[in-house]
């Protein structure tokens, strides 16, 4: 395989930790657009309630189950990608170490 899988798998790495530290500090730019609607659900419901003087706590387990969603899902993500690069690199190595083996002294 190519350097240039491995640089390209190395930058979706980096973005997808990224979003999963993002994810975990609340921000809602990494969520894809059913999770940002589902908060923005949320958030709606719970201020509507709140100004009428009623509990929000409902609205408050949306949001931390979207959120907790969205963390489980950058989280499987990281990890096929970090799956899918040690796949190439080892299949790299073995090409190698075939060529080597294969020759002349």
């Amino acid at each position: 395989m190519s350097s240039a899988d491995l640089r390209r798998l190395d930058r979706e790495i980096r973005l997808t930790a990224k979003k999963l530290e993002a994810v975990r500090r609340g921000e809602l730019w990494p969520l894809n657009g059913r999770e940002r609607r589902a908060m923005t659900r949320a958030v709606a419901g719970g201020a509507y309630r709140t100004v009428r003087g009623r509990s929000a706590g409902r609205a408050e387990q949306q949001i931390e189950s979207t959120g907790s969603a969205a963390e489980m899902r950058l989280s499987a993500e990281l990890t096929a990608l970090h799956g899918e690069r040690q796949r190439i690199v080892t299949e790299a190595a073995r090409a190698k170490a075939a060529k080597k083996s294969s020759g002349w002294w």
